[in-house]
């Protein structure tokens, strides 16, 4: 794909942002198989960020789901960046300027001690370098009106990433089979979103590994101190200003949020 649609397409993504408006995929610059120049697309809007001086504090890996995957017909994850100015704490407010058509789905996070910056790491690599392990809610997103995604559209829009909420409680890896872990999303109050660690490919740590491995292929390896979001646990469910959700996670806690506003 030619590096001018590479660009168009980055600033149409990049013109959502400034105006606030959601815009039309990106697939019509380039082709729906051609997952190299999403990332190229990706690379281009983080590295404008960067530039501009937001930090990145960790990667989110996204499409853990097989029954998503088979949705778009592909056989791996795919990953986004997360971003230091995006991150919020338990029961904080999530503002919902700069958010488009939000989405909340619940996870595993990983905050690494260590770096993993090798080409065949493995899953005794990330316990290893796990320092701590949180309940999480992401925030997804889509500057694409509609949520008119196919593959090459969310992974050139950072994955869908909107922002991203750390629980209440860090806890050691140790002794918690993070596989067996069930999970349950509220939305204000109410159960809307059921799952298992083990439905994030088998083990959210089989998604950390896989990301460790695809980052340090591409120059950018995953460093002590990021935060990883490993995947959703469940469905994702829409959201609109003045909801709650909350999410429970069997032994690692809770972790909620509110959106600011009223519904």
């Amino acid at each position: 794909m030619s590096k001018k649609a590479i660009q168009q397409a980055a600033e149409r993504l990049a013109e959502a942002v400034t105006s606030g408006t959601p815009v039309a995929p990106i697939r019509d610059l380039i082709e729906l198989s051609d997952v190299n120049s999403a990332y190229a697309i990706q690379a281009a809007n983080v590295q404008k960020a960067s530039a501009a001086g937001r930090r990145i504090s960790g990667k989110k890996i996204g499409l853990t789901s097989p029954a998503v995957r088979m949705q778009f017909g592909v056989f791996e994850p795919d990953y986004g960046v997360l971003f230091a100015d995006c991150e919020f704490g338990h029961n904080d407010e999530i503002p919902m300027k700069g958010l488009f058509q939000p989405r909340c789905e619940a996870e595993i996070a990983l905050v690494l001690g260590q770096d993993l910056d090798h080409p065949q790491v493995t899953y005794a690599d990330v316990i290893r370098a796990t320092e701590y392990v949180l309940p999480a809610i992401e925030i997804v997103d889509s500057r694409i009106a509609n949520w008119d995604i196919k593959l090459v559209d969310t992974i050139a829009d950072n994955a869908s990433f909107g922002r991203y909420v750390l629980g209440a409680t860090a806890r050691r890896l140790e002794g918690h089979d993070l596989a067996a872990m069930r999970m349950r999303l509220l939305k204000n109050g109410e159960e809307v979103s059921t799952g298992q660690g083990q439905d994030c490919m088998g083990h959210p740590i089989n998604a950390a590994a896989w990301l460790a491995r695809t980052m340090f292929a591409n120059g950018a390896p995953l460093r002590r101190g990021d935060v990883v979001m490993t995947g959703a646990l469940g469905p994702m469910r829409p959201a609109v200003a003045g909801d709650s959700f909350t999410a429970e996670i069997e032994g690692l806690g809770q972790v909620g949020l509110r959106f600011a506003g009223q519904a």
